[in-house]
């Protein structure tokens, strides 16, 4: 079976066949324009030294995936039969249950591999498998160490090393995620390597301004160590996350970004300020305390955006962390995250009524709650000029997903209100995969809008190639 075979040509275009037409002849126009990944995950170490690997098929494809992991975790595949390190405080009898024999644990993988048929991951991990690896057989449990054979020979080419592969994807640009204490030293080595591609980082400070997050005391501390100063008081907090954005813009940053659960936001006077910050020192913080302290610092971090210039990205609607035992045995961001209700014109107003009409403020929203596509958040970002709407974003991040949001937001907000795409990834190697679904499903939209002449041919090849990675590239400043 070939490559072609295993992945269909007009995948995820509509059935109707005038539609399916001018969707191929707009993807095919885009298909191949450079990748511009402004928002994501990907771990900088991985493109520092250029003789880096991905290690084995496991360590590529399923240990650091949490889409892959959840899956089968849903089915009653234990996290420890995938790999999955434990915490420092984990249960010791886990500890001889996790399995380092990584042939096994590919074998559970491809056993369980038809859980993703029709979701995303599903899409995503066929791309990845063959047309990124040439693989020309479908995984199952009968070609799984077939196939795990393949791969270890082909990852340990030159050509599939991380570097080779982030030329051989086009990509133009590649933004990481980083804490706000952190050393940059990754980024620095890419820099002085004198390679070619493009990594910068963003500035997320969230480690240290939710008061209520697992180690924050040791985050503070941190934080103290790197700008030479204790932190004992919200203004000190100010001035250092200020410093610390001036050192990540000289390092080739554009954007912060911000999780939050809620889009809350309140101005708190300066002595108010403090005294939450002193409870939370004191260990005595509540959780009304961290709502209202997280929502004041969102204020100030529109307020040095303003002054610096660095685009905002705030992602809110997520309940994290949801499975206690998965928390204490395996840790944080483990696949357990879960969507939530939230509003944003009551909550967002303190900070736009500051900053809302001021065009040198880029503030970037992501929900994971699309009942407020068109009620609120496309009525927003069509209005405020420092708003713009992100992209379809985690769970939604796929060809439904994208539909809906189409649907929902284009006509209220308009496409030129929106950013582009965003592949919000760990995967490093399913970057082209989900860009090449949007890009699909943005043709697809487009299309539609053809042939019932909403516009017409020049606008859809104008658009396309804007959605592709014209929006991200001028929102994000790149």
């Amino acid at each position: 079976m070939t490559t072609q075979a295993l992945l269909d040509p007009d995948r995820l275009f509509a059935p109707d066949l005038g539609q399916r037409r001018v969707a191929r002849e707009l993807y095919d126009a885009v298909a191949g324009l450079p990748i511009v990944s402004p928002h994501g995950h990907v771990d900088p170490a991985l493109l520092a030294d250029e003789n880096a690997t991905f290690g084995t098929p496991a360590d590529l494809f399923i240990i650091p995936d949490h889409y892959v992991f959840r899956m089968l975790y849903s089915q009653g595949v234990p996290l420890e039969a995938l790999g999955i390190p434990l915490c420092a405080g984990a249960r010791d009898v886990l500890r001889d249950a996790v399995e380092t024999d990584h042939r096994k644990i590919w074998q559970t993988f491809a056993e369980h591999f038809y859980l993703f048929r029709g979701t995303p991951s599903g899409v995503w991990l066929a791309h990845e498998l063959y047309a990124v690896c040439g693989i020309q057989k479908k995984l199952t449990g009968v070609t799984a160490q077939e196939i795990y054979d393949e791969l270890v020979h082909k990852l340990a080419q030159p050509e599939y090393r991380p570097r080779a592969l982030f030329d051989r994807f086009k990509i133009e640009v590649l933004c990481t995620t980083d804490a706000a204490a952190d050393s940059l030293e990754h980024h620095k080595a890419i820099k002085e390597s004198g390679w070619s591609g493009v990594v910068r980082p963003t500035f997320r400070p969230d480690a240290v301004v939710n008061l209520l997050v697992p180690g924050w005391r040791e985050n503070i501390e941190a934080l103290g160590s790197v700008v030479g100063r204790e932190i004992t008081t919200a203004k000190a907090l100010i001035s250092a996350l200020e410093e610390r954005r001036a050192f990540f813009k000289s390092m080739g940053a554009t954007s912060t970004d911000s999780g939050v659960e809620t889009p809350y936001t309140e101005a708190l006077s300066p002595i108010k300020a403090d005294k939450i910050f002193a409870r939370a020192l004191a260990g005595k913080a509540t959780a009304k305390d961290a709502k209202r302290f997280t929502g004041h610092m969102m204020i100030e971090m529109a307020r040095m955006s303003v002054e610096d210039g660095l685009v905002m990205q705030l992602h809110a609607g997520c309940y994290r962390n949801h499975n206690p035992v998965v928390l204490r045995e395996f840790g944080a961001d483990m696949g357990h995250d879960i969507p939530v209700q939230t509003e944003w014109v009551q909550n967002l107003k303190p900070l736009l009524d500051r900053f809302g009409n001021d065009p040198r403020l880029t503030l970037l929203l992501f929900t994971m709650d699309e009942t407020s596509y068109s009620r609120e958040l496309a009525p927003l970002a069509g209005h405020y000029p420092a708003l713009r709407f992100g992209p379809p974003w985690w769970f939604h991040d796929s060809l439904n997903g994208m539909a809906r949001y189409f649907d929902q937001v284009m006509e209220t907000a308009g496409l030129y209100n929106t950013a582009g795409f965003n592949d919000d990834t760990r995967a490093f190697v399913s970057i082209p995969a989900r860009h090449d679904v949007w890009r699909r499903a943005s043709a697809n939209w487009l299309a539609g809008l053809v042939v019932r002449g909403l516009i017409d041919m020049a606008d859809a090849n104008e658009m396309a190639s804007e959605m592709a990675n014209g929006l991200a590239r001028r929102t994000y400043k790149l």
